[in-house]
């Protein structure tokens, strides 16, 4: 499988993420980036939205990006990129490890979309920079996170039915909430991370989330990117 890296690019030329030579330096990276986070309505008509993960073999990331039309979902587009992995796992640093993958794969998709949801955490994160905030602020695009379970804070199970939330909380500010995308199944964890509010990430997790738990964009990078990994192609 080839790598795709042509296409639109991130914006302000910062494409790359330096390798942290010590986790005072990657803590320190997030700080900065922290203080340009802004979690403002999204403000624009949604035409494009792209789902964004990466899957593992061995010492190899795969990053996988797919594009689709909106409120259609059908796929128009798709970037894998394959890179060694340079950071180790570390809770909290995840955008270190997957995050320059992430932004090729992005990059790699030829249309600009107008918003990306991760597989991760936005601003749910210790230091309100989760993988997702992180990508957003390079890429200047509006993001936001999907999860299976909470990194910090406290929440309550959501009702049943689709459609029910529950504030996910840390102290006394709500950092994130719990979504159930389908009925009888367990809720997503949803964050904003980037230039969007956390009640239209809500919006938008419950209207690209159609047949399956996950939305539907981010499903699909998720399999791409696990395909990818075991050597396969399509």
């Amino acid at each position: 499988m080839g790598e795709i890296v042509s296409g639109w690019g991130c914006s302000g030329g910062r494409e790359e993420i330096p390798v942290p030579a010590t986790l005072e330096e990657a803590v320190a990276v997030q700080e900065e980036l922290r203080q340009w986070v802004r979690l403002d309505p999204l403000g624009r008509n949604v035409r494009y939205i792209a789902g964004a993960d990466a899957a593992y073999d061995r010492d190899t990331v795969f990053g996988a990006a797919v594009l689709m039309d909106f409120p259609g979902l059908r796929r128009i587009g798709s970037a894998v990129v394959k890179e060694p992995v340079r950071f180790p796992y570390l809770p909290g640093l995840l955008a270190f490890r997957e995050g320059p993958v992430l932004l090729r794969a992005v990059a790699g998709l030829g249309t600009r979309p107008d918003f990306v949801i991760f597989n991760g955490h936005g601003f749910a994160h210790p230091r309100r920079i989760g993988l997702a905030s992180h990508l957003g602020v390079l890429l200047d695009l509006p993001v936001f996170g999907v999860a299976d379970r909470p990194m910090i804070g406290v929440v309550g199970a959501p009702g049943p039915e689709r459609g029910s939330t529950s504030s996910l909380r840390d102290g006394d500010e709500v950092i994130g909430m719990a979504v159930r995308t389908k009925e009888g199944v367990r809720p997503v964890y949803v964050s904003a991370g980037h230039r969007i509010d956390l009640a239209t990430s809500v919006k938008f997790a419950l209207s690209t989330a159609c047949s399956y738990r996950i939305p539907e964009p981010l499903r699909q990078a998720h399999l791409l990117s696990r395909a990818a990994s075991r050597g396969q192609s399509g």
